[in-house]
């Protein structure tokens, strides 16, 4: 089997509770030709220094500073436009990978002739306790059921530069990960997930995707900015989101013994 170069991404901002965790779970990595872009956006705490420990013993680990605060989607794109592999995959700093995750994926993506793969995740806490929670995703996964959930866990999802080219990244606050997926999914129209977890997603109580009227309105920008839609259309696609999110997404969240 190949083993083309992964470029993975991950802005970091104040992370220092998580990022040597999420550091060593890359370096655990049953497949070992990768390499990881961080850009700090701006930490006022021990971030940067944690991360230089590790690049002093690991070249593949490179650390990119921004001079202001600008968000996640401006230090993605930073990482995406430094990226030299042949598939780019995300993991932010505070969210972890199983050892199986990138031979995984990469196994899957060239014996498959695929040039996106995801895969299902487990929730921790912020302390790295399970939640017993998986989440899952449909078996085939169309652009249309996408447009209204955002079933692709973002610390799951590897695309293929060749196939794609680089994917670039909104500079707005969040969701820009859904608009790389809806990218990805526009172009192929559908994809199957690769049917077990091979990540770990952090559910933190300050975080903005803690908060469900904050999150309602970065998805209302999606519509509005992505898309392109009026108020009114995008108000309705807001309908379908939430139908989606009380009748269809509680699906594929699992309750799990571990």
């Amino acid at each position: 089997m190949e083993t083309p170069l992964v470029s993975i991404i991950t802005p970091t901002f104040n992370s220092e509770k998580y990022i040597a965790d999420t550091l060593v779970s890359v370096q655990q990595q049953s497949y070992s030709n990768w390499e990881m872009i961080l850009v700090d956006d701006g930490s006022t705490d021990n971030t940067t220094q944690i991360i230089s420990a590790f690049l002093e013993k690991d070249d593949r680990i490179k650390l990119y500073t921004l001079q202001k605060n600008s968000g996640a989607g401006v230090a993605r794109n930073e990482a995406i436009q430094m990226a030299k592999g042949r598939y780019i995959a995300f993991l932010d700093s505070d969210d972890l990978w199983r050892p199986i995750k990138l031979q995984r994926q990469v196994d899957f993506m060239i014996s498959q002739n695929q040039p996106f793969a995801f895969s299902f995740y487990d929730c921790i806490d912020e302390v790295g306790n399970a939640l017993h929670k998986r989440v899952e995703a449909p078996k085939t996964l169309t652009y249309t059921q996408l447009f209204f959930c955002n079933f692709v866990g973002n610390l799951t999802g590897i695309y293929d530069v060749t196939y794609f080219g680089k994917i670039p990244i909104s500079g707005i606050r969040k969701r820009q990960d859904w608009m790389v997926w809806l990218t990805v999914l526009k172009k192929i129209r559908k994809a199957k997930p690769i049917q077990e977890s091979l990540a770990f997603y952090r559910v933190r109580n300050n975080s903005i995707s803690a908060s469900k009227l904050t999150l309602l309105q970065h998805n209302f920008a999606v519509y509005r900015l992505f898309h392109k839609l009026n108020v009114v259309v995008s108000l309705l696609c807001m309908v379908g989101f939430l139908g989606t999110q009380l009748l269809l997404k509680p699906r594929y969240c699992k309750q799990i013994k571990q």
